[in-house]
């Protein structure tokens, strides 16, 4: 199948929409034209039969017949009209005739009326420019009949040189009329066509571009058609976000190729001196064996969040529990971590809310939340842990102290494999992964998580939870 580009497609288009109104319009003036010049031209030829029939009847005189004026007068618009005209009395006799000079112009008017008609768009179909014809009138004198008139015509006297001019005139008008608009309507459908198809392509060839792999491609297109721009704009957007997690992909892959260097030089390092007899085994030897493996073990758990982050979503698994309860679990099972570092973590919860959710996604929320809250704490630090409700939302909050976030790496905390100078710096393993994760639990759940902070200061992270999830 053959294909043609936008910007042709849409000039034929147009071509074709404008010539066929072109033509259905021309058509039907031309016969609406046709018809009432006919209708007017036969009026106007009855109009003049009717003037002569009553030239005649004033004319007749009973005893004396037409005077030697009135017949000359007659035999004159005979002529001007291209009629015969002819007066019988009642017996049948000839007692007036215009004499055959109207028949001798027959061959040339039949002449010019069939050049006339032939260039007619339409014709007057009701005229017919060959055919002979005679009308019979009363004569009559003094309210009686005295005799009749004959009136005979060829169909050609019905036009006029005048009408002959209009009409070619019109058809000139028309021929001319047709043209400039076919010349105006394709000028326009070519520069609409332009406006609409050039930035498509532009468009199309940034989209190709970034199939090629240049997520730098952009669309700078400026178009006063709301589609086109709105479109121009999600392409850049959709170009920007890829080069964004492009980026942040190749970041967490020289980060992780870094940490799991790490861990396999220490034990291969130390292998070796085992091997080699340098060292020879103890329970300190296998206790670095142990750290070093643990680390691998959760390099690959990252790993596992990073394929199922990847999956096209989350499955629930809703029961109804108690929220504050649940909640007040969690923090106890983290206060032996945060104890370790000399941090303080305390609650502010209102008892039994009671909510029909996914708990094993709770869970994994705040485990994330107290995780990175603990990993960014200073020495006794403090990390509160609060829970209530509103008219129509629960909330739940978890605040600390810790070194905070910068505001320029605070709108893309929750972006995947984002990871802060800050926590690159710290030797924490993380993979940038878990607010990600966080995220995408709260929002599977039906809410939303927000968050602030402050460098030096702290950080707040809200969780908040439609009143509907109670039950």
């Amino acid at each position: 199948m053959v294909k043609i580009t936008l910007g042709k497609k849409l000039s034929l288009g147009f071509l074709v929409a404008l010539i066929g109104s072109l033509i259905i319009t021309s058509i039907i003036s031309n016969l609406r034209i046709s018809n009432e010049f006919s209708k007017y031209l036969v009026d106007e030829h009855n109009t003049k039969i009717n003037e002569i029939v009553k030239f005649i009847e004033d004319s007749y005189n009973k005893d004396n017949g037409f005077s030697s004026d009135s017949q000359e007068a007659m035999v004159r618009n005979a002529n001007m009209n291209e009629l015969y005209i002819e007066v019988r009395d009642n017996s049948g006799n000839i007692i007036f005739s215009s004499g055959n000079s109207y028949m001798q112009h027959k061959n040339m008017m039949n002449s010019m009326m069939g050049g006339g008609k032939s260039s007619m768009m339409g014709g007057l179909s009701n005229i017919n420019s060959g055919e002979y014809k005679e009308e019979k009138h009363e004569l009559n004198k003094d309210n009686s009949v005295v005799g009749t008139i004959i009136i005979g015509y060829y169909g050609s006297s019905y036009f006029s040189s005048n009408s002959l001019t209009f009409i070619n005139n019109l058809n000139q008008s028309f021929i001319i009329s047709f043209f400039i608009t076919l010349i105006f309507g394709l000028a326009i459908s070519f520069l609409l066509s332009r406006q609409i198809a050039s930035p498509l392509e532009k468009i199309t060839k940034t989209a190709s571009d970034m199939r090629k792999g240049n997520l730098g491609a952009r669309s700078n297109i400026k178009s006063n058609t709301k589609e086109i721009e709105e479109l121009a704009f999600s392409i850049n957007y959709l170009a920007e976000t890829l080069q964004n997690q492009e980026e942040l992909r190749k970041r967490l892959t020289s980060d992780m190729a870094h940490e799991i260097r790490t861990p396999l030089t220490t034990l291969k390092t130390h292998v070796e001196a085992l091997i080699d007899g340098i060292w020879e085994p103890s329970k300190e030897r296998f206790q670095v064996f142990y750290e070093e493996l643990d680390r691998l073990s959760k390099l690959v758990n990252i790993l596992r969040n990073i394929s199922k982050l990847e999956q096209a979503g989350i499955t629930l698994n809703k029961s109804k529990f108690n929220l504050s309860s649940e909640i007040e679990n969690i923090v106890d099972t983290f206060k032996p971590i945060f104890m370790r570092k000399n941090c303080l973590i305390t609650v502010e919860i209102t008892e039994n809310i009671i909510v029909y959710m996914d708990k094993d996604n709770l869970k994994q929320m705040l485990h994330n939340l107290l995780s990175n809250a603990n990993n960014y704490l200073e020495i006794n630090g403090r990390v509160k842990v609060s829970l209530f409700q509103k008219i129509d939302h629960i909330i739940i909050e978890v605040e600390d102290n810790g070194i905070g976030i910068s505001e320029k790496d605070l709108p893309y905390i929750f972006e995947r494999f984002y990871r802060s100078d800050i926590s690159r710096a710290k030797n924490t393993g993380g993979s940038g992964l878990g607010l990600t994760i966080t995220k995408s639990l709260v929002e599977a759940n039906g809410g939303k998580i927000q968050v602030e902070s402050k460098i030096g200061e702290g950080t707040v992270f809200s969780i908040k939870f439609p009143k509907i999830i109670c039950a």
